[in-house]
């Protein structure tokens, strides 16, 4: 294979479609279902228990390590694709919308973290650029149901959502034809896989301190992708049910493709702690600005959230580089699963949070966020300090 980790980003940008494809009818499942703001953050959270408890499953288990990573991304997919169809096509309210979304979080978790291992697996001399390249599929996946509700403005919203379907059979398919890659071969005299060794890797310093900085970095990501649409509006952007609020939620959310891989060209320069270091202090200064701005001018309140949206994101795969450089390779795939668990049940406090008090709290709802990447500079400091 000539470009494996080009066919992995693909396969994740579709197979990640699925997380927030249910956002992109938010303003439809307002109005058909008759919930609020608050509910549809529950179904993110419910995506989010989903992906928490199935990564939690694969790290603990050691299954991450078990089975080809390639196959088990496949399967992953394919269900989940299932279960976001039968929420298109099934679900009438939020009694069955809720499991029915928490099943694409279980399913996703066989996707993401599977996907980081076989990058690795392919690439391992570049994989803090790789990994740029696979998170930043992973941001246009969720900027992407965005996209299709704008190209498709006359569609019902189950119609959106079946695109995600139809795209992550898509990337079973790639994954399957890809196969495994050559590195990351259990050794001989490698210690057997016991029930969670993953355990260790919290006593190695480098690995603590890249976790440290993820676990910042997640309280805000991705709250702020649950709030875009709302800081659009806050903005006075866009107004709700719009086309331009779909084009906008698009550009903010995609905008972070581009910070990955600008990220992933300047960490072969300056190191991947250092470029993560860095998107984690722009993004706090958007968190700190962002309620300041609203008697800006139109063009600098889209500028400073285009700027928010590329720094947001693009010190995601940096941790997962140096958290897979850190820890034993036997046990990457478990490793990274079971930061993503952390990292992911942190999320949803945040978007609980920021949803349910986005109504109250207005343009000031940035200000929740800023403790994340604040926190993380501080836990990321040992390695970035290092390198500097």
């Amino acid at each position: 294979m000539r470009h494996p980790a080009l066919v992995i980003a693909l396969a994740q940008l579709f197979g990640t479609s699925l997380w927030f494809s249910a956002n992109s009818a938010a303003d439809d499942l307002v109005r058909q279902w008759g919930i609020g703001a608050a509910d549809l953050g529950a179904l993110t959270n419910a995506v989010q228990l989903g992906f928490i408890l199935g990564t939690l499953s694969f790290a603990v288990s050691g299954l991450a390590d078990r089975f080809a990573a390639s196959r088990i991304f496949a399967v992953c997919a394919v269900a989940g694709a299932v279960a976001n169809a039968a929420f298109a096509l099934l679900a009438t309210g939020m009694a069955a919308g809720l499991p029915l979304r928490f099943v694409v979080g279980l399913c996703l978790a066989g996707v993401y973290p599977l996907g980081m291992k076989l990058v690795v697996s392919w690439v391992p001399e570049r994989a803090g650029a790789a990994l740029a390249q696979l998170v930043g599929m992973l941001t246009l996946g969720t900027a992407l149901p965005h996209g299709v509700r704008l190209a498709g403005a006359g569609w019902p919203w189950q119609g959106v959502i079946l695109v995600s379907s139809g795209l992550a059979l898509a990337a079973a398919a790639l994954i399957f034809l890809l196969g495994d890659g050559p590195h990351l071969k259990r050794r001989h005299d490698a210690p057997p896989l016991r029930l969670g060794r993953v355990f260790y890797t919290f006593s190695i310093r480098e690995f603590r301190a890249s976790a440290l900085g993820y676990f910042g970095h997640q309280w805000e990501v991705y709250a702020f992708w649950t709030l875009t649409p709302a800081l659009v509006i806050l903005a006075g952007l866009a107004g709700p049910g719009s086309s331009a609020l779909s084009g906008f939620s698009f550009a903010i959310i995609g905008i972070g493709a581009l910070g990955c891989l600008g990220g992933g060209w300047w960490s072969q320069r300056v190191g991947s702690a250092r470029v993560a270091a860095t998107a984690l202090a722009l993004s706090a200064i958007c968190c700190a600005v962002y309620p300041l701005a609203m008697a800006w001018p139109t063009a600098a309140k889209i500028a400073l959230l285009l700027l928010w949206g590329a720094a947001v994101i693009a010190d995601s795969p940096h941790f997962s580089a140096l958290s897979a450089r850190a820890c034993p390779p036997e046990i990457v795939g478990s490793a990274l699963a079971f930061q993503n668990a952390l990292g992911f049940a942190i999320t949803m406090g945040s978007i609980h949070l920021g949803t349910a008090w986005v109504g109250a709290w207005q343009s000031n709802i940035a200000w929740l966020l800023l403790p994340g990447p604040l926190l993380g500079l501080i836990g990321l400091a040992p390695l970035w300090r290092r390198q500097g």
